[in-house]
């Protein structure tokens, strides 16, 4: 009986002929563009400068700042009143004041002051272009006095010198830590959304009834739903892969055995989720609507965009609700990491509870008498 449920599945999808576009088209679009906008590297950054000094030193710092990448000079002038009306007319986001004397004081005392003055109703955009112009300034400041204290040829120099070792994410790429996630997200979306408007389709045609009076079991009507599902998200998930080594040059740095393993069983987790859905919504619309309020709401508990570490203990709480958050932690440290089963058990042992908890209800919701 199951043979002939899943060959009725797969004709209703190669029937569809949007159904086989969007499981090819998605993954490759969402992983060619989402990285590209779900970016907290700001760059552009319009910079106003008020120079007040005009001095060899001054001038070099405003050059290695615009340098960075970071910085647009957009304005450049002595008074801070133009300054500020250029950040009250857009034209300008950040502001760096240099005062009198900046540079006989950076290489008489070996520090010189200086003022920053950020637009921060864009709040994240004022806080890091406020970091990255003290970050640069520190810098500059530190090889002023390198240079003013160089010890003399021969002479051995005293102290320590830092060297930072950046691990699993050398050059820092945020892309690096976004596209695994987004990968979840691909997934989720189709291993989530198809389910759950799978049922209430058949429902608003009338085949549900049709099939009430098979003798076919819920557990089989349910197994049908989920194995072409299953394969559908293997498939976006290998084009999900090809597409991040093609277009960014992202390789897992662990084993694919591990990802698709436990990519398995988030995607009968998901699945799974979806097929309660239909077995409650009586419309498309009101399927929609249930799987949009749950599915956002894990998106946001699951770490993807804000550490879970900085969220309030309540929401911290509740997003142990959210099998994004555990499947995000695994796509992550398998890809950047190089984790394997042994590092996830803890993980897997949550998205296992997930499947097993999601498709043991759907099996139970589905309600043949309808």
């Amino acid at each position: 009986m199951l043979k002939y449920l899943l060959q009725k599945e797969f004709l209703q999808l190669r029937r569809n002929s949007f159904l086989p576009r969007l499981i090819i088209g998605f993954p490759v679009m969402a992983i060619l563009i989402f990285p590209l906008a779900a970016n907290f590297e700001i760059r552009g950054i319009k910079l106003a400068v008020v120079d007040q000094d005009h001095s060899p030193r001054s001038g070099e710092l405003v050059g290695k700042i615009v340098s960075s990448g970071y910085f647009r000079l957009a304005y450049e002038g002595t008074r801070f009143d133009d300054a500020l009306q250029a950040v009250d007319s857009d034209r300008s986001d950040v502001i760096l004041e240099i005062p009198r004397g900046f540079e006989s004081d950076l290489i008489g005392e070996g520090s010189a002051s200086l003022s920053i003055a950020a637009n921060a109703v864009n709040g994240t955009k004022g806080t890091l272009g406020s970091g990255y112009l003290a970050a640069i300034a520190r810098d500059f400041a530190a090889g002023v006095r390198e240079k003013r204290l160089a010890p003399l040829p021969g002479a051995s120099s005293p102290g320590a010198r830092i060297v930072p070792r950046y691990l699993f994410n050398p050059f820092l790429e945020y892309r690096f830590f976004m596209v695994p996630a987004i990968m979840v997200m691909i997934l989720t979306m189709l291993c989530g959304f198809l389910p759950a408007l799978n049922i209430v389709l058949e429902k608003e045609k009338g085949t549900m009834e049709q099939m009430n009076v098979t003798p076919v079991t819920k557990f089989q009507f349910i197994l049908a739903k989920l194995i072409p599902h299953w394969i559908i998200g293997f498939i976006a998930l290998t084009l999900s892969l090809i597409a991040a080594r093609l277009f960014y040059g992202i390789t897992p740095s662990g084993s694919l055995l591990t990802i698709y393993g436990i990519a398995s069983v988030f995607m009968l987790a998901m699945s799974g989720f979806g097929l309660i859905i239909s077995n409650y919504a009586k419309t498309l619309q009101q399927a929609m609507f249930m799987i949009f309020f749950f599915v956002i709401t894990w998106i946001f508990l699951s770490g993807l965009y804000t550490p879970i570490a900085g969220m309030p203990a309540w929401a911290q709480a509740i997003s142990h609700l959210s099998p994004l958050r555990y499947f995000i932690s695994v796509f992550r440290g398998v890809v950047l990491r190089g984790c394997g089963y042994g590092d996830l058990l803890g993980e897997l042992g949550y998205l296992v509870l997930f499947a097993v908890a999601f498709n043991g209800w759907a099996v139970l919701s589905y309600r043949k008498t309808e």
